[in-house]
C-alpha cells in the first residue's frame, strides 16, 4: 500500500499462536510504522472476539486500511469487516494454521508479510457469501464445510489449546469413531440434487484445517466455487484418505466427485455448517461466489 495513507488500524489477537502474537507485537508494530512512515498506525489488542470484531468494523469505517494479526479466526473477522467495501485487508500471520494466507497466496511468515503489505500492491479476490433465512450474511475466504469436516473443525475450535494441524488430526480420529454418511439436499445453480456423503466442501480457496486441501487448484479469481463431494465410504477408507488431504491426492479416489458452480444451497439431515473453521450454524446455507469481493494488501 502507499506510504501516503493517512491511517491504518492493526487489530491483534494477542493469544494467537499460543501467545506468540502478543510476544512479537511490539516488534511487528514498530516494523509496520517504519515501513509506512507517513501513516498513523493505530494498534488494538483485542480482549475477546467481540472486541476484535468491533475494532475491525471501526477500522473499516474510519481507516484507510485494516491490518489483522493472529490466526485464521482473526483473519476471518478482518475479511468479514472489509468484504464488499473499498478498504483493503492486510494479514499478518501469527497463528498455527494460516489457511487464508495460503489460499490467497499471501506470505506465511510475519517477516515477509510486513514488506509485502507496504509494497503498494493491492489485489481483488473472490469470496463466498453465505446466507441463511433470517440470519444475515457471512463471508468465507476458504471453505464452507457441512459434513465430517465441519464436525471436526468445530471440535477443534472447542479445544482449550491448539497445536495447529495435529489438533485437527486428533479431532478427526475422535470424530471418525462414530461417524456415518449424511443425507444431503443440494441445489446447484438452481438444480436440486439429493445424495449421501461423508462431506461436501464448497470452496472459494483450497485450504482448511491447517494446510489440508479441500479443493486442489481452486482459483480465487475465477468467479466460481469449487465443490468436492466425498461419497459414502467405510470409516477405515476415510481414515486412509485423511493424510492425502494435505497433498490433494485424495481427489483420485473413485468416491470423490468435483465440480464448479456459481451458487450452492446446502441442506440435509444433521448438518452443521462451518466456514473458515468458524461455526455458521444449522442448514440451509446458501453459498454464492462473489467476484472481486475483497481487496487484499501484498
Amino acid at each position: 500500500m502507499s506510504s501516503g495513507a493517512r491511517r491504518v488500524d492493526l487489530v491483534v489477537n494477542p493469544t494467537a499462536g499460543r501467545g506468540r502474537a502478543g510476544r512479537v507485537l511490539p516488534r511487528i508494530a514498530d516494523a509496520v510504522r517504519s515501513a509506512l512512515p507517513a501513516t498513523q498506525v493505530r494498534v488494538v489488542e483485542a480482549e475477546d472476539v467481540g472486541h476484535a470484531e468491533e475494532a475491525c468494523r471501526e477500522a473499516v469505517a474510519r481507516a484507510d486500511a485494516l491490518l489483522v494479526m493472529g490466526g485464521d479466526g482473526m483473519a476471518h473477522l478482518g475479511l468479514n469487516a472489509c468484504a464488499g467495501t473499498e478498504v483493503p485487508l492486510g494479514v499478518l500471520p501469527a497463528g498455527t494454521g494460516n489457511d487464508l494466507c495460503r489460499g490467497l497466496g499471501l506470505p506465511l511468515r510475519l517477516r515477509d508479510a510486513v514488506p509485502a503489505i507496504a509494497s503498494g500492491g493491492v489485489r481483488s479476490v473472490d469470496l463466498a457469501r453465505v446466507t441463511k433465512p433470517d440470519a444475515g450474511e457471512r463471508w468465507v475466504g476458504c471453505v464452507v464445510s457441512t459434513g465430517f469436516d465441519s464436525r471436526v473443525a468445530l471440535r477443534t475450535a472447542a479445544l482449550p489449546f491448539s497445536f495447529g494441524p495435529i489438533s485437527y488430526a486428533l479431532c478427526a480420529l475422535a470424530e471418525l469413531r462414530t461417524f456415518t454418511p449424511l443425507r444431503y439436499r443440494l441445489i446447484v445453480d438452481g438444480v436440486p440434487r439429493e445424495l449421501d456423503a461423508m462431506a461436501v466442501f464448497v470452496a472459494n480457496a483450497e485450504f482448511f484445517g491447517g494446510g489440508m486441501r479441500a479443493a486442489p487448484g481452486a482459483d480465487v479469481h475465477d468467479g466460481l466455487l469449487d465443490v468436492t463431494v466425498i461419497g459414502p465410504i467405510p470409516r477405515r477408507t476415510l481414515l486412509r484418505l485423511l493424510p492425502t488431504l494435505y497433498t490433494g491426492g485424495f481427489v483420485t479416489h473413485p468416491a470423490i466427485e468435483r465440480f464448479r458452480a456459481s451458487e450452492v444451497v446446502l441442506d440435509g439431515d444433521g448438518l452443521i455448517g462451518s466456514g473458515d473453521g468458524e461455526e455458521l450454524g444449522d442448514v440451509p446455507l446458501r453459498v454464492a461466489a462473489v467476484p472481486d469481493a475483497l481487496h487484499v494488501l501484498g
